[in-house]
C-alpha cells in the first residue's frame, strides 16, 4: 500500500515495486525497487505528465526532498515527478557488504551484481512506467550517470518516453574505459591547477599533508586508511561548483598541535572521511567501471581501468612529486583497486570487485542504430570542461542522437541541476519548448 506524506508545498506518494532481478528470467528471482511521487502541493488529482528523474551514480538513491526546493521547484510547476531509488540503492533491496554477504562467496555477489547497470535499471523504469501510467508515455530527466541511463533507454525502449532531458549526462557512445580515463587524466590536472591559482597557499599545505601521509598512513574514524593516494582523490570534489572553495577549507584545519608535536586532526580526518566513505554508495566503487563495458567496444573486462591508465601520466605520482618539488595534484572520478583495501565498507566485496573486473563480454548499453533514428525530442545541458563527462565525447553524441539539441555553458559545473535553483531545468524545458 502507498504512503501519502506532506511536506511544505510538496506532497509525496511512497511506491514499492516487485521486479525481476534478471529482465531475462522475469519469473525468477525478484528485488524491490522503490520510488517517490512528488505532487506540487494542491495538484495531487490534476492530471499531469509523469517526470522520471534518474540520478547519477552508479549507485546514487535519489535526493530526499524536505519541501519544494532545487530543481523540483521548477520541476513542479509542469510534472508529477517520480523519484527512483535505482535498484541496490536507498530503500530499494540493498546491495551492500550486508545483504551482499548472504548471497554465498565472490562469485555469486559477482554474478548478482552484474544485473545493476544501466540496461537493468531502463527495463525496471519500464515495468513501473506500465503500471504506474499504463500505456502513456512519461518524460525523463537523467542527471550524470542517469544520462547515461537516458541514453540507455533510448536505445532499448524509446516507445516508453514522451521527451527527455539530460544534464551533464552524454556518455561515449563507443567510448571504451580506457577512453574515458585517458580524456579524464588531463581535465583533471586542469581543475589542479585551477584550484591552486585560486588557492597558491594550498601547495604546500597539500604537500606537507602528502609527505606526512607517505610516511605515515592515518587512520579514519570508521577504522578506514588515509594513505597518500586517498588523500589524492579528495579530488573528486574539484568537478563540483563548490568543490574547490569545500576543499580549501578542509586543507585549513589539518593540523593541530597533540602532545608529540603537530598531527592531523581529528576535524581534518572526519572530514576526509565523510568525502572518502563509500559505506552510503558502495555500488559506485563496485560498478563504477562496469558502465563503460560493451562487447562491441571492449570485449574484454575493464581490469581496473582508472589505475591502469594512470600509469601513463607520471605526474599524478604523489611520492615523485614531493621528490621533485611538484604540486602534488589530486585525481578525480576514477576508482582504484586499494580502495577496497582502505575502506571499511568495500572491503568485504573486494574480491567480487575484483571478478567484476575481470568480467569479459558486457552486454551492449547503446544502440547506435537506433539512436541515428530517434524520434523522441532530447535536449542536453554540456558543461563545458565538465570534469566528470568529456565534452568532446558529449558533443560527438549529440551528433549521433538523431534531432537531439545541446545547451552548452560554463555558467555551472557538473552539479547545475542540484545547485543552480532550477535554472539549468528551466532552459532545458524552454527549449524543448522552443522557446529559446
Amino acid at each position: 500500500m502507498s504512503t501519502a506524506s506532506r511536506l511544505p508545498g510538496i506532497v509525496t506518494t511512497d511506491h514499492v515495486f516487485q521486479l525481476p532481478l534478471d529482465h531475462a528470467a522475469p519469473q525468477g528471482e525478484q528485488i524491490d525497487v522503490y520510488a517517490r511521487e512528488v505532487v506540487a502541493s494542491g495538484r495531487e488529482r490534476d492530471d499531469l505528465p509523469w517526470l522520471l528523474f534518474l540520478q547519477g551514480g552508479p549507485g546514487g538513491k535519489a535526493g530526499r526532498p524536505l519541501g519544494r526546493d532545487g530543481w523540483l521547484e521548477r520541476a513542479l510547476d509542469d510534472y508529477r515527478v517520480l523519484l527512483l531509488d535505482q535498484r541496490g540503492t536507498g530503500r530499494s533491496t540493498p546491495a551492500n557488504r550486508q545483504s551482499l554477504a548472504r548471497r554465498g562467496g565472490a562469485r555469486e555477489q559477482a554474478d548478482y551484481l552484474a544485473h545493476f547497470r544501466a540496461d537493468s535499471i531502463v527495463r525496471d523504469a519500464e515495468l513501473i512506467r506500465r503500471r504506474l501510467v499504463g500505456d502513456r508515455r512519461w518524460s525523463v530527466l537523467g542527471q550524470s550517470f542517469g544520462g547515461f541511463c537516458t541514453l540507455t533507454y533510448l536505445s532499448i525502449a524509446p516507445e516508453g518516453l514522451h521527451e527527455a532531458f539530460v544534464t551533464g549526462g552524454l556518455a561515449g557512445l563507443r567510448s571504451s574505459a580506457d577512453d574515458v580515463y585517458r580524456a579524464a587524466y588531463p581535465r583533471v590536472v586542469r581543475k589542479n591547477e585551477e584550484h591552486y591559482a585560486r588557492y597558491p597557499q594550498d601547495v604546500g599545505a597539500v604537500r606537507r599533508i602528502a609527505a606526512h601521509l607517505a610516511d605515515s598512513p592515518a587512520t579514519l574514524p570508521d577504522g578506514g586508511l588515509l594513505t597518500v593516494e586517498a588523500f589524492q582523490s579528495l579530488g573528486l570534489m574539484l568537478g563540483a561548483g563548490s568543490g574547490s572553495g569545500t576543499l580549501h577549507y578542509l586543507l585549513e584545519e589539518a593540523w593541530v598541535e597533540g602532545a608529540a608535536g603537530p598531527e592531523l586532526s581529528d576535524t581534518f580526518l572526519a572530514g576526509a572521511q565523510a568525502k572518502l566513505s563509500f559505506a552510503e554508495g558502495p555500488l559506485y566503487a563496485v560498478l563504477h567501471e562496469s558502465i563503460y563495458g560493451q562487447r562491441s567496444v571492449e570485449p574484454g573486462g575493464t581490469a581496473w581501468s582508472a589505475d591502469r591508465v594512470r600509469k601513463e601520466f607520471p605526474e599524478f605520482d604523489a611520492r615523485t612529486a614531493l621528490e621533485s618539488g611538484a604540486p602534488v595534484l589530486f585525481t578525480g572520478e576514477m576508482i582504484y583497486p586499494w580502495m577496497f583495501d582502505t575502506d571499511p565498507a568495500l572491503r568485504p566485496i573486494k574480491e567480487a570487485a575484483d571478478l567484476l573486473a575481470a568480467r569479459t563480454g558486457w552486454a551492449d548499453l547503446y544502440d547506435p542504430a537506433r539512436l541515428a533514428a530517434n524520434e523522441v525530442p532530447v535536449v542536453a545541458a554540456v558543461y563545458h570542461d565538465d570534469m566528470y563527462v568529456d565534452t568532446a565525447d558529449s558533443l560527438q553524441t549529440a551528433r549521433a542522437v538523431r534531432g537531439l539539441r545541446t545547451w552548452i555553458t560554463n555558467e555551472w559545473e557538473h552539479d547545475g541541476l542540484r545547485v543552480s535553483g532550477g535554472k539549468v531545468l528551466d532552459r532545458l524545458i524552454a527549449m524543448m519548448r522552443d522557446e529559446v
